[in-house]
Order: C-alpha cells, then structure tokens, then sequence
C-alpha cells in the first residue's frame, strides 16, 4: 500500500524523523486557518501517489493565508499523470535551502536482503540521477538481523560522500529511517529531498512510503491509512471476503487455484484474444489450494458482478481443491445470485482436471445450467471462453 506524502510525513514524526510542520485539508477554504497556524506563509502540495506534481503545477509556495486559499483551489481537482488531486497538504515553508541529498531503505527481492540507497544529488528522481551520474548513487545492502546499527548508518554516509557538517545528522536519521521501515513493515520509504537548510539543520522534506499488506494482522492501525476512495469497489468486496483478487482492464473474468495457473490462464487468454477482436483478461483471482465451495462462490459472484466481463473462464487443476467442491461452488454462486434476483446473463467456461475431476465434470452436467459450458483442456477453454466474450 502506497501512502500520500501527508501520511508518510506523520510516521516520520512519529518515529522521529525531522520534519517541518503540515496539516492536510480538501477544501480551499480549510487553506486559510491551516496557513495561520503555520505562520502565514506556507508550501501548498497536491496530494497523489504519482511524481511529477511540481512540474506539473501540484507544489506552490503561498505568501499568506488568503494566498493559500487561492493555491489550494488552484491545486484541488487538478489532474497529475491520470490522478485527480483530492487533497492538499500545508506545510511549513522551510528556511533556504543550502543541499538536497536522497536517502531510501527498501526491499531487495532480487539478493533477498535489503538495500540502502543514498546520494547527495536530491532533490530530482533517484532513477534520472542513476542514469546521468551512476557514481553518485550508492547502494549499501543492509543484513535483517543486524539493521542498521550506527556503524552501518555511517558506511552509508561514507558510501555517498554526504559532507562532513551534515554527517553525524544524516547518520542518525539514516537510523529513526529504518527504525521507520522496521517498526511499520515497510517495503520502501523514501527522503527526496533530505534537505540541509540555512540554520545547519538537516530535514525531510518530502517522503514515500510503501508499505506491506502482508503485515496488516499485526498493524491493525494502517487501516486508518487505506485511501478508500480511490481503491476499486470490486477489490474492496473481495477483500472483505478474503479473495486474492485484481481488477483489470479486459472482458475475460478469470478463476483458478493456485497463482502460478492463474498467471498461465491469463496469458492463454490473452493470447486467445489476439484472434477474436483483442479480447484479453479481466482479471486475476486466485481461489486458492484449499479453498471450498463457498470461496468458490464468493469469487464467481464478484466476477459476475464485473460490468466489463463478457465471460468467465474457471480454470482448476485439482490437488487440495478437489473439483466436486469447485463444481459445487459454480452451482451454489449461480443458486445465491438467482435468490437475490440478480440475472445471469453471462457464459462460464469450465475447465476441470485432477483430483475428482469426473466427479465435478458429473455435478455440472447433472446441474445443466444453459451458461455454463465444459472444455477439457485448457487452450480450449481460454479460446472458447474469448470467442463468448468477443460476441
């Protein structure tokens, strides 16, 4: 789950971290108190998860509160990389800025370990600063059980050549930063700029947070920071029911068990696709190795529910899933959709191979639902399954 700037700005403090002043409003109006607060004048930022908002004209410095008002009208409702601007978030203005440096703590899948990552050219993205200047980016892996201790928050500092008047700052920051990651089981957070100002003081800026939805059992608390809004209502039912599910932009709706079909399924048919008018998936939704008839029902309702899906591909190799419990699962969705009145206008094709396949194959026979069709293989099934969609 990726955080809005304001979010990531209040786990800083929370954790430590220097940084200035903010409070984050959605009306214009709110601009005014919220400046006086901060003392008149103040830095009006449009809140999206996306780069590019100063360029874009989503960062503005107010002169006074009425300024801010008129900023911050300016920026809500504005559109940054296809995200509509909501929120505005008011911030200290920060003395001169003498330096902006970047500094960052991430997972690195690839080494399975993780990464810090630190420059003294801040203030741009880190990618850009990569590709022009490669030497000024270092990269230091950091050990899971060791972290970063005050020894390795200074190799880091050493490794990226930050000046000797700003070292012992950024040593310990570099330190509250990964207390950060750690305490809120993050995958990325991020400083850019890490700014040293006129006084000496050496301050975040700005940050980016990203943090781990595996871990949300026992961080009950970054439910508050979920932005329902934006998040798709079809994703957010299946959460509500458990369902590893992912919206996406086709017509096909896909169910497997088990991630690695699911992944094939959606490239058969994408590839299908290619061949009835580029149909291609609509989704992903991974029932699971174990999962029973009523998860079975639960995804196909959420499928069925998908104004964009034309048809529905189940797709199940039975190991711990057995296909009876599969096939019963389509009959159960199709019997509760009809109780709620809801219509099934939509074709299912249904692929069933392994444990109790036959069995299944019998259950859906004997059912005799007109929507539903059988194919034994799976190349078939995804061709049949876009050919429906297609029509």
């Amino acid at each position: 789950m990726d955080l809005f700037e304001y979010q990531a700005r209040d786990l800083f403090a929370k954790h430590g971290v220097p940084v200035l002043a903010g409070e984050v409003i959605d009306t214009p109006e709110a601009a005014r108190e919220v400046a006086e607060r901060l003392g008149g004048k103040a830095v009006v930022k449009a809140q999206v998860k996306t780069g590019g908002r100063g360029k874009a004209g989503g960062v503005k410095v107010a002169s006074d509160p009425e300024d801010a008002v008129a900023k911050a009208g300016q920026i809500l409702g504005m559109d940054i990389k296809g995200h509509t601007v909501h929120k505005v978030m008011l911030a200290e203005l920060a003395p001169e800025i003498a330096s902006e440096y970047y500094v960052s703590f991430l997972l690195d899948r690839a080494n399975r370990t993780f990464l810090a990552i630190a420059s003294v050219e801040g203030g741009m993205e880190i990618e850009e600063v990569a590709a022009t200047n490669p030497a000024a980016v270092a990269k230091i892996p950091v050990d899971a059980i060791e972290g970063v201790t005050p020894a390795k928050a200074r190799e880091i500092v050493e490794a990226a050549a930050f000046p000797a008047d700003v070292a012992d700052q950024v040593t310990e920051i570099l330190q509250t930063l990964w207390k950060t990651f750690l305490s809120e089981d993050a995958l990325l957070v991020e400083v850019n700029p890490l700014a040293k100002v006129a006084d000496g003081r050496v301050i975040a800026l700005d940050g980016k947070v990203s943090l781990d939805e595996n871990a949300d059992f026992r961080q009950p608390e970054h439910e508050a920071l979920v932005d329902h809004a934006a998040a798709n209502p079809l994703e957010a039912a299946a959460k509500a029911k458990g369902l590893n599910y992912v919206k996406l932009d086709g017509e096909v709706g896909i169910i497997g068990n088990g991630a690695g079909l699911v992944m094939s399924t959606l490239d058969v048919v994408a590839y299908a696709g290619e061949g009835h008018g580029n149909v291609k998936p609509a989704n992903f939704l991974d029932i699971g190795g174990g999962a029973s008839a009523e998860v079975m029902a639960n995804g196909l309702e959420i499928i069925l529910g998908d104004p964009d899906v034309k048809s529905v591909f189940v797709n199940v190799f039975g190991g711990i899933t057995a296909c009876d419990a599969v096939a019963n699962g389509i009959v159960q969705a199709l019997e509760l959709l009809k109780s709620k009145g809801e219509e099934v206008t939509k074709p299912l094709v249904v692929r069933l191979d392994g444990n109790n396949a036959e069995l299944g194959r019998q259950i859906l026979t004997d059912a005799d639902h007109p929507l539903v069709e059988q194919v034994d293989t799976m190349d078939g099934a995804a061709e049949r399954a876009a050919e429906l969609a297609a029509k």
